[in-house]
């Protein structure tokens, strides 16, 4: 009984503590069924974030990737359009190059044309030279009808005339031939002559202006240079007669005016009171009397200097001053001291060439401008103003000639003006000689050519000598010489009243008759 309770106690205890093992694993299975559902949510939470993660990071990469594909395109398109802007120049530049070749082959047609003209004026020629040998042939055959009922004396007179006719045609061909070579000879002569006096002489230029600048150590120095009131400024302007252009450069002021001697003055000035820092109208005064002194001894200095470089002696105080001013003085940007000391040169040297007084030549080369230094205050061509000059210090009546009729305004007495006038062409023409921007002097070439080939009855024209002379060729058959003559003055009027030109332009009109043979 006891054994049989104890076995149904424990097995009660068994059942009992099977239901309660039952219990904690059902317990704790749901407890681990929280924590997993709550560990996979975490998980899950997680997974989320870094996808986030993932997806903000590929949108970074994708604006990267986006930007480094922009900043790619934008070189690309910056390199294109470098090579666009070359191709676009290189264009440009073939275009002008082409307009030059249309151009060329224009005028290269023009020649054509009136090639094609002279042809057949030759032509015409040809067949009344025909005409006329047809007519001779009658005269002849005629002639000789009479000469065999003619006697012996008849006949001989008759053929020692016809000889004496033949013999003056021979001898006026040879002796055009004999011209035509020696004037051949004389200008080959001539041109050999003028080359080696330009490679035996050079001179630098410079460029022609209007204004200096002054450097300053600071820009405070433009209120002490103004003054109180601008008491200072205008005394400066009173005292040298240039006006000081104070604006905002820096470190700078601008010295403008027309006369280059005293605006030089005003530099050496201006410079000295910056150095000296003592400005006001009292010191102004003074340093501009003292500048002024100076400038006058630099300026006797520089024509003394010329005198000596060129070997020229003997010549009046006042003389060598005016030559030194026109060490200031600039015509069309070239130096005209510079420019008289070249021409003085060149004349020297064709002087000698031509067994001609080289030092009297070199006078009036030197002095052919003087009258530059003196036009600025005084009415009048510089070409009178400078011989007007000469002859109140009794210069040599050649270089008085040679300053006044250089530029062919009076007749020529010696061959020394001649001279003057040569070197002045070669000294004023040669590149880089006088300031002139290239597509300026090819327009204005062209429209002198131009202008002279509009008349009626020219056939060609030349500008040369730097658009100095134009030679226009006429056409025989349509213009007598006294309408050459009035054509000539017709284009010079035409040319002074449409054209802007340096210095003057000579016309000249040529009308020739050209008769031609074969010999066969």
């Amino acid at each position: 009984m006891d054994y049989l309770v104890t076995v149904i106690i424990a097995i009660a205890a068994a059942a009992v503590g099977f239901v309660i093992a039952w219990l904690i694993t059902r317990r704790i299975g749901e407890k681990s069924l929280v924590n997993a559902a709550s560990q996979a949510k975490r998980i899950v939470s997680e997974a989320q974030k870094e996808a986030q993660i993932k997806k903000k990071e590929a949108a970074l990469e994708a604006r990267e990737s986006a930007y480094k594909v922009k900043t790619k395109f934008d070189k690309e398109m910056a390199e294109k359009r470098q090579d666009l802007e070359k191709l676009d120049k290189e264009v440009a530049e073939r275009s002008g190059t082409l307009k030059k070749k249309l151009d060329l082959i224009d005028s290269k047609e023009r020649d054509l044309a009136g090639r094609e003209k002279s042809i057949q004026s030759h032509e015409k020629g040809i067949e009344l030279r025909e005409e006329e040998l047809r007519q001779i042939i009658d005269t002849q055959n005629e002639q000789l009808q009479k000469i065999a009922q003619m006697t012996p004396e008849e006949a001989k007179k008759q053929l020692m005339d016809n000889m004496r006719e033949e013999a003056k045609m021979e001898a006026a061909a040879f002796i055009k031939e004999i011209k035509d070579k020696a004037e051949q000879d004389a200008d080959k002569e001539a041109k050999e002559i003028i080359l080696q006096s330009i490679y035996r002489c050079a001179a630098d230029h410079t460029v022609e202006t209007t204004v200096s600048v002054v450097n300053l150590p600071n820009d405070e120095m433009k209120g002490r240079i103004i003054g109180r009131e601008g008491r200072n400024i205008r005394a400066f302007e009173t005292a040298t007669g240039i006006d000081v252009i104070v604006d905002d450069t820096p470190e700078a002021v601008i010295l403008s005016g027309y006369d280059p001697v005293r605006r030089e003055i005003a530099r050496m000035a201006l410079e000295k009171l910056i150095t000296d820092g003592r400005i006001h109208p009292t010191r102004i005064e003074e340093v501009v009397e003292k500048s002024s002194t100076e400038m006058d001894t630099i300026v006797q200095e520089a024509g003394e200097q010329a005198c000596f470089e060129l070997g020229i002696h003997g010549m009046h105080r006042d003389m060598v001053r005016m030559l030194g001013k026109l060490n200031y003085r600039t015509s069309y940007g070239q130096n005209v001291l510079v420019h008289s000391k070249e021409v003085a040169m060149l004349c020297g040297l064709l002087a000698a060439e031509l067994d001609l007084d080289d030092n009297l030549a070199k006078r009036c080369g030197l002095l052919h401008d003087i009258g530059k230094a003196i036009d600025r205050v005084t009415e009048g061509p510089h070409t009178q103003i400078g011989a007007d000059f000469l002859r109140r210090f009794k210069e040599h009546e050649f270089v008085v000639n040679a300053a006044e009729a250089h530029h062919g305004d009076v007749p020529m007495v010696s061959p020394y003006p001649i001279l003057v006038q040569t070197a002045d062409a070669v000294s004023g023409s040669r590149p880089g000689a006088r300031r002139e921007p290239l597509e300026a002097y090819i327009k204005r070439l062209t429209q002198l050519e131009e202008l002279a080939d509009s008349f009626k009855g020219v056939s060609k024209s030349y500008a040369i000598q730097a658009g100095r002379e134009i030679r226009v060729i006429v056409e025989h058959d349509k213009l007598d010489d006294l309408a050459s003559t009035v054509l000539a003055g017709d284009i010079a009027e035409r040319i002074q009243g449409e054209m802007q030109y340096p210095g003057q332009v000579k016309v000249t009109v040529i009308r020739e008759l050209r008769a031609t043979e074969y010999a066969r």
